[in-house]
């Protein structure tokens, strides 16, 4: 199976359309368009009864402590986990394309609503779910696709990992919260083929001239 998109080419730089947001000479970051990138796929396996998809970040620091702090680093030695930005389940089995916009364009304090998506297929919950739990103005439930943010302050560049998962059944049955860790144990025994698609982001402006 293999997985492409016209958003941007494997391990390559996501491009800011696709992100949650953009370097900001003045303030760091600044909101961006946040919208979801095409998607594409071919060479599905013979028996295959539906998609899943998986977007994670796995360079996320492990701890918080000197994220976006003035004056201080985020160094690429620190350990790193995942962070998931868009699940997204119940893809029929002749579907072959996701086009861009079509399931994120823009940012939503609280985040999208779910798990409901386009066309009767369903969204997981991300990571800025947490991200946010303390955050008055932006705390919620963040169903479907929010794009890179990584911090600004960071040393390492983030890589963003697509994963298109072709099942053995048309639905998967995901224990409660729907969110990575659970969407990942409910594929256990159900994956007929898997193909990633890989691209980069970052907010650091020293980083992004390299």
């Amino acid at each position: 199976m293999k997985l492409t998109s016209q958003s941007f080419s494997d391990n390559t730089a996501i491009p800011g359309e696709f992100a949650f947001a953009v370097i900001d000479p003045a303030t760091h970051i600044a909101l961006s368009s946040n919208r979801n990138p095409h998607l594409s796929w071919s060479e599905a396996p013979a028996g295959t009864q539906s998609f899943a998809l998986i977007c994670h970040d796995p360079d996320v620091p492990s701890s918080g402590e000197d994220v976006n702090q003035e004056g201080r680093e985020v160094p690429s030695s620190l350990p790193r986990v995942d962070f998931f930005h868009w699940l997204l389940l119940d893809i029929p089995s002749a579907t072959r394309e996701i086009l861009a916009g079509s399931h994120s364009d823009g940012v939503v304090p609280g985040g999208k609503a779910g798990p409901a998506a386009p066309d009767g297929w369903r969204h997981g919950i991300n990571s800025y779910t947490d991200w946010f739990a303390g955050d008055e103005q932006m705390r919620g439930d963040y169903h479907g696709y929010d794009g890179p943010c990584p911090p600004w302050n960071d040393t390492l560049l983030h890589h963003y990992v697509f994963t298109l998962y072709a099942l053995d059944l048309p639905g998967l049955s995901v224990n409660a919260p729907l969110n990575g860790a659970s969407l990942r144990d409910a594929l256990a025994g159900h994956v007929l083929a898997e193909a990633s698609l890989t691209g980069t982001y970052t907010l650091n402006p020293h980083l992004q001239k390299k």
